[in-house]
């Protein structure tokens, strides 16, 4: 396959991918049209900050199975579009988690002791020991705005140098926040608490300008760093606000626009330390957010779970090999249902019964979407199927049990049009081995394999030898056949697999024999 790398990664995510078989293809000062050409037959995209990935690139790359983001922020990606077009963006968020943190610690010191001002005028031949006053961070109040990984690794570290520790973040629990020794609390507390003031939350439409001149009067002789993202703090505002001693200074390696502009005013004031985006800048960190993109690619284009997906259900690594063989059945279970169904479907139910229960199964179940939502004119795959039922209106539930019939696993899919449904049930044999066992109530034994035939007819003699007979006349090779009826004489419903697709001619030939209620061709593994 080919992955194509359009920002500079280190080798040994090159060399990850090339071990794996894949042509890897480095493009990275191609922008525009011939950047639309060289994604053209891409499986896999791997970039940095650098390259924007929005609709009209999507578009491009008909190919493509997943963006690999060489770092933890996003905002380049549009996750939207990938979604809607059935492509996995996964980050690589721990790779420079402790760089990134570290940097902020040493961002703290160097504006809190104004090392880098020092240093400057040293190196100018002054000796200006007196004009610098730096304050200790022991027995300071540290406000941390996102206590993700980052934040994180950032508290546990000035926490334990003494730095008391509060921190804004809607979205971690009080037990976690406890164990880091941090008190949440809400923004304003935080500013108006905070003597250091430290900023860990990616870039959204939430949180672009969330630090603004308000805010930052609330900080008072404070200190800001920010080493997360750009455009999180009006840096307008933080000049003005340093320059005219509001605060007592601050810390940032990150930017609105970059390479930040040279008539940027962070740049005139004095107390403002300013780095080049350097945060993830150290050769640990580069190689491990550059192999962990690569080992993404290599699973999503390989099927396998892909652990930092951002818009793709996902399951824990040591699970996946439990999970991995209903991934199939359940989408093939949702094939048959859907072209078995007559009705508009409204809704659409995954069953979960025995052993399997007992497992995370969103993946499975958006595999079951994809494989109802198949005859759509769209591109349809587990990634963007959930959002698909929801675009169409189609109800999406999923019930578990941990009761099963004569089967250690069952997965049922249901398709309805609030009054008909039709009901399809798989399981494994031996582990792998996948099955049909039933089909709108009748137990069937079937093999779901490439082209299918599902009759239903009266439970009469001869009625199979003529099925048999009308296939064979038509050259169409049996390989196998699993009978269930109801009761004797009554309806019964019969599965071939066959060795070719079946004519709608041939269909009409069956269902002109009074015996044959319907009969449906089913195609399981065309594309």
């Amino acid at each position: 396959m080919k992955i194509l790398v359009t920002d500079p990664i280190a080798d040994a995510g090159l060399d990850r991918l090339r071990e794996a078989g894949h042509d890897v293809v480095t493009a990275y000062d191609v922008e525009g049209a011939d950047l639309r050409e060289q994604i053209r037959d891409a499986a896999g995209l791997i970039v940095r900050s650098g390259t924007k990935v929005d609709a009209e690139l999507l578009d491009a790359a008909p190919e493509l199975v997943i963006v690999g983001r060489a770092g933890i922020g996003v905002d380049n990606i549009d996750i939207d579009a990938a979604t809607e077009r059935g492509v996995i963006v996964a980050n690589a968020p721990e790779g420079n988690v402790r760089a990134a943190a570290e940097h902020t610690v040493a961002m703290a010191f160097a504006v809190a002791r104004s090392i880098p001002q020092a240093h400057a005028r040293l190196k100018d031949g002054e000796w200006a020991k007196g004009d610098y006053l730096g304050r200790e961070v022991n027995n300071k109040t540290l406000g941390i705005v996102g206590l993700g990984r980052v934040g994180q690794e950032v508290a546990k570290r000035l926490g334990a140098l003494g730095m008391d520790l509060v921190a804004y973040d809607p979205y971690i629990s009080e037990s976690r926040a406890d164990q880091l020794g941090a008190e949440l609390a809400e923004l304003d507390e935080v500013l108006d608490r905070a003597d250091f003031l430290t900023i860990h939350t990616p870039l959204t439409p939430e949180t672009e300008g969330l630090i603004g001149s308000e805010e930052l009067a609330r900080l008072g002789d404070g200190f800001v760093l920010n080493c997360a993202r750009g455009g999180i703090v009006d840096e307008a505002a933080l000049a003005a606000a340093v320059e005219e001693g509001t605060l007592a200074g601050a810390a940032l390696d990150v930017f609105a626009d970059e390479p930040l502009d040279p008539d940027s005013p962070l740049l005139d004031v004095d107390e403002i330390v300013v780095t080049p985006h350097l945060g993830a800048s150290t050769e640990a960190a580069q190689e491990n957010v550059a192999t962990s993109a690569a080992d993404q690619v290599i699973a999503a284009i390989n099927d396998e779970p892909v652990v930092n997906a951002l818009n793709a259900p996902s399951v824990d690594r040591s699970a996946f090999p439990r999970v991995r063989p209903y991934i199939g059945l359940a989408e093939t279970a949702g094939r048959i249902a859907v072209q078995l169904f007559d009705g508009r479907v409204n809704s659409v139910e995954v069953e979960y019964a025995g052993d399997i229960a007992e497992e995370e199964v969103e993946i499975v179940t958006a595999s079951a979407l994809k494989g109802v939502f198949r005859p759509l004119e769209v591109r349809v795959n587990a990634v963007n199927a959930p959002g698909v039922a929801e675009e169409r209106g189609i109800d999406v539930t999923e019930s578990k049990t941990s009761q099963s019939d004569v089967f250690q696993s069952r997965v049922s899919v249901v398709v309805s049009d609030g009054e008909e449904d039709i009901r399809v049930c798989g399981t494994l044999f031996a582990g792998d081995d996948p099955r049909i066992v039933q089909i709108d109530g009748y137990r069937v034994d079937a093999i779901p394999h490439g082209h299918m035939l599902v009759a239903r007819n009266h439970d009469k003699p001869g009625v199979i030898g003529f099925i048999g007979t009308v296939l064979g006349e038509n050259n169409v090779n049996i390989a196998g056949m699993y009978n269930g009826r109801e009761t004797i004489g009554g309806e019964a419903l019969t599965v071939y697999s066959l060795d070719s697709e079946v004519p709608d001619e041939l269909i009409e030939q069956l269902e002109e024999d009074e015996r044959i209620i319907r009969a449906q061709y089913l195609a399981l593994n065309n594309e």
